[in-house]
């Protein structure tokens, strides 16, 4: 039955925005799901993805979507992109950090304007006994969503099934996640979710150049 876990957890995400965030960049936007939320409140949205065939997808998506505008897609592999210094007032990776390098993190938090915010939706490996605590808690409510999910799918018309973007299993546990994000992102907030997700929020507040 398809089912998102990260669709569940967009309204959490737009609750990060700063005030008056005008441009944004989503990495690994997949099917642009997101990146059209965020373009839909009147955001000037970069969307890179390394997958021209999810991009192919995300682009028709958007073409038939109704008000607000459209993210730019970017084919490309996030980790050879050079991106804008101190540019975006916030950064969205959802479920997409896992698929490279953890010190990617640095690039992102250089591409951050002063008082931008970077959120990072993650999945973690499960390792240890609270982690599969959580995914025995979480293993009832999925199941609930999931019947609901397949509910609407039999209204939905044929040929409209949901789009899906690749998936990689992730390898680094939570522990060492938060060990990581403290040196590289000082301040940040991680803190584990339902659906075997994590939260990671960095605030940006280095002051304006020349400041």
């Amino acid at each position: 039955m398809p089912f998102d876990h990260n669709d569940r957890y967009h309204r959490l995400l737009l609750r990060q925005l700063p005030r008056d965030c005008r441009t944004a960049l989503d990495v690994g936007c997949g099917t642009g799901r997101f990146a059209r939320r965020l373009a839909g409140l009147g955001i000037e949205v970069h969307a890179v993805d390394r997958s021209a065939d999810v991009l192919a997808q995300a682009r028709a998506a958007g073409e038939a979507a109704d008000g607000g505008g459209l993210p730019r897609y970017e084919h490309a592999d996030l980790t050879q992109l050079k991106l804008p210094d101190r540019h975006y007032g916030f950064i969205s990776c959802l479920a997409s950090l896992h698929h490279m390098p953890f010190d990617t993190v640095t690039a992102l938090r250089q591409a951050l304007a002063p008082g931008g915010v970077l959120v990072i939706l993650g999945c973690y490996a499960e390792r240890s006994a609270a982690d599969w605590w959580w995914g025995l808690a979480a293993s009832p409510v999925n199941a609930v969503v999931r019947l609901g999910v397949a509910a609407s799918e039999r209204l939905r018309p044929a040929g409209t099934a949901p789009l899906k973007a690749p998936i990689a299993p992730p390898d680094m546990p939570l522990p060492r996640i938060r060990r990581e994000a403290a040196a590289l992102l000082p301040g940040c907030r991680v803190r584990r979710l339902l659906f075997w997700r994590y939260l990671l929020v960095f605030h940006n507040e280095a002051p304006p150049a020349g400041a």
